[in-house]
């Protein structure tokens, strides 16, 4: 997938040292399956898992937001090496404050990957918003990018793409791939 970085989006990209993200609608394509029992569970992309762990290894932190909490969310943050993960919050940007001290940033250093109404607040609030393609028209309206690919089918790898090719270092990510 080709991704042509603009120039606005590229000085915010540059920025990232922390991606923040939503779970249902954007790691996953928003379906949740309840089994006899009650149990739930979501369909994930490996490629946003992929994309994820590169960032990682980039040294850019992961953290999952989440209105809804959900057992089957944990094994796959542990997969992906995520930093935290925040669930049953709301509103989202409750958790802001304290990821920014913790984390030593200022809010233009995250980016944050939404889709429905319950992520506008915090999408207002970093300095790298972003909605996915499928995201409700209020999000997108609230993103300085809006992903080609839906949530939950590539979305948060084409995000990561993006930050690492825009900071330089996805060739020297790939080369490691490339044997």
């Amino acid at each position: 997938m080709k991704i042509n970085i603009e120039e606005s989006v590229l000085s915010k990209v540059k920025k990232i040292r922390l991606l923040l993200l939503d779970v249902d609608g954007v790691l996953t394509d928003g379906r949740i399956i309840y089994d006899s029992r009650g149990r739930d569970s979501k369909f994930f992309d490996v490629h946003d898992g992929l994309g994820v762990y590169l960032l990682y290894k980039a040294g850019i932190k992961t953290i999952l937001v989440t209105a809804k909490a959900s057992r089957a969310i944990l094994p796959r943050a542990r997969d992906m090496r995520i930093e935290e993960v925040y669930a049953d919050v709301s509103p989202k940007s409750l958790v802001l404050e304290k990821i920014l001290k913790k984390y030593r940033l200022k809010a233009d250093e995250l980016c944050f990957v939404g889709d429905d109404l319950v992520d506008l607040p915090l999408l207002k609030r970093v300095g790298f918003p972003v909605a996915v393609f499928n995201a409700c028209p209020e999000v997108k309206r609230a993103a300085h990018y809006i992903t080609i690919r839906q949530g939950g089918r590539g979305a948060v790898r084409e995000v990561a793409e993006l930050i690492l090719k825009g900071q330089g270092r996805w060739q020297e990510l790939v080369g490691a791939y490339d044997i």
